[in-house]
């Protein structure tokens, strides 16, 4: 199997060489790395260069974003068969991609592999074990803040955070790559979402060790990651849920966004979770469109999709005050 590694770069400072370190010392070398440097300012992309001479650089005018940086690596990786996405602020052992690939191999029922993000700051946590999508449209990392398991083995998930990921590059080119109009966050669930749709599986690879630090660019809980957070979310649901399964859990939906609006404007975000609820709603006429697409290439049914999503209407919030993630709520970096 040929592996490409798509980095994509804004503003990635000392996480971008401390990432291409760890990608020059992998046991299983990809074949082809590639930086997309969406427009940086602080000189990161030079200042790597000259220290990782196998690293091929596509530089941006602009910030096109994670999802149209990741579709322009994609399209330029016809030779190879594989995809592995990393962020400059994530930092590989030296295994990681040894053991996605061999899970690749093993599992060839399934198009997506998801890494064990460990906390950066805290190697003892998780950062994530594989992305949990709620039938109310909300979407967080499984096992964010918890104890290392070391017992646990491989098991599926419903998507992969894409911060650490691998994907088959013939899936993601079936179902159109990434959504660019997301430009970052939750782009990656809308993409296993998808995948899910058309019948491939995603795997949890917990041998596949990824230091994460998250969110080093755009912060947490910041206007910047709740507009987009909280539009996307309305998108990812009224485009990828069936039509059976968006009528009965609408209601929970509704709940979602109300309870969001709340919220945030009680944290003095009132005009960012405004605007993004505002413009989600704006965008909803494309990507209702965009829907008839993605159902008609629809593989599974509804009831064996539902098997993958947490259920409950008090989940999501339980979650959230259990995982201190009241101000993380559906935004989570790719």
């Amino acid at each position: 199997m040929k592996i490409a590694l798509i980095i994509v770069n804004w503003n990635g400072g000392d996480d971008l060489l401390g990432c291409l370190e760890c990608v020059a010392t992998q046991d299983r070398r990809p074949d082809r790395v590639i930086v997309v440097d969406n427009a940086s300012q602080d000189g990161s992309l030079e200042a790597a260069l000259p220290r990782f001479p196998f690293v091929e650089a596509i530089r941006l005018a602009r910030n096109a974003g994670f999802a149209a940086a990741n579709n322009l690596a994609l399209r330029s990786c016809d030779d190879c068969d594989w995809i592995a996405l990393l962020n400059p602020d994530a930092f590989p052992a030296p295994s990681w991609l040894a053991r996605l690939a061999a899970a690749a191999e093993g599992h060839p029922g399934h198009a997506a592999f998801a890494s064990q993000l460990r906390s950066a700051a805290d190697e003892g946590l998780l950062d994530g074990a594989g992305d949990v999508y709620h039938v109310s449209g909300l979407a967080w990392r499984e096992a964010h803040g918890s104890p290392l398991r070391p017992s646990e083995g491989p098991r599926d998930v419903f998507s992969a955070c894409a911060a650490a990921a691998l994907y088959r590059r013939d899936a993601l080119v079936e179902i159109g790559g990434f959504d660019e109009r997301y430009f970052c966050y939750l782009e990656d669930v809308d993409l296993g979402f998808r995948l899910r749709l058309r019948g491939h599986g995603c795997l949890y690879v917990p041998e596949a060790v990824v230091r994460h630090v998250g969110s080093g660019t755009t912060g947490k809980g910041s206007d910047f990651s709740t507009y987009h957070g909280h539009r996307n979310l309305v998108w990812t649901f009224f485009k990828d849920m069936p039509a059976a399964l968006l009528a009965l859990y609408l209601p929970q939906h509704a709940l979602l966004n109300v309870v969001s609006l709340v919220s945030f404007s009680a944290r003095g975000q009132a005009r960012v979770i405004l605007r993004a609820k505002w413009d989600a709603l704006r965008g909803l006429p494309a990507v209702l469109r965009d829907r008839r697409r993605v159902q008609r290439g629809r593989r599974v049914r509804a009831r064996e999709l539902l098997r993958w999503m947490a259920r409950g209407w008090l989940t999501p919030y339980a979650v959230r005050a259990a995982r201190g993630l009241m101000n993380r709520d559906a935004p989570k970096p790719a």
